[in-house]
């Protein structure tokens, strides 16, 4: 399926950034602090547009002109992303309650994530109360 093609192609990415990390990381050492570091490896790669809060399109969903304001990934793209690698992770043998990919720091990073470049975008999301 094209979720099992994505989830294979993502591992691999991964692995990979391992492999290339200065000094290589083992899978069994990494821990929520590398997931965040990897992230922010992948920011550069992002085709979103986020405004700064000194850009006069800071809120505004659809700009009237182009500005300079950085492209970064969507928090929707990279919470979808840690979504696969977390299950990919676990089908490569990790222990489920040892996956970095679930951790706290994780979670936290993709909630902020999402706030401030919705903010930034000028979109509304409300939270489900628990």
């Amino acid at each position: 399926s094209r979720y099992e093609s994505q989830k294979r192609r993502d591992w691999n990415t991964f692995t990979h950034y391992l492999k290339n990390h200065k000094p290589p990381l083992q899978l069994s050492r990494c821990s929520g602090a590398h997931i965040l570091e990897f992230l922010r490896h992948l920011d550069q790669f992002g085709k979103t547009r986020v405004h700064t809060d000194v850009c006069p399109f800071y809120g505004l969903l659809y700009p009237p002109v182009p500005c300079a304001c950085p492209l970064r990934q969507a928090w929707g793209s990279l919470d979808a992303l840690i979504g696969r690698l977390r299950a990919a992770y676990e089908e490569n043998g990790g222990e489920p309650e040892a996956n970095p990919f679930g951790t706290r720091a994780v979670k936290l990073y993709l909630r902020e994530l999402r706030d401030s470049q919705a903010k930034a975008r000028g979109i509304a999301y409300h939270s489900k109360k628990r």
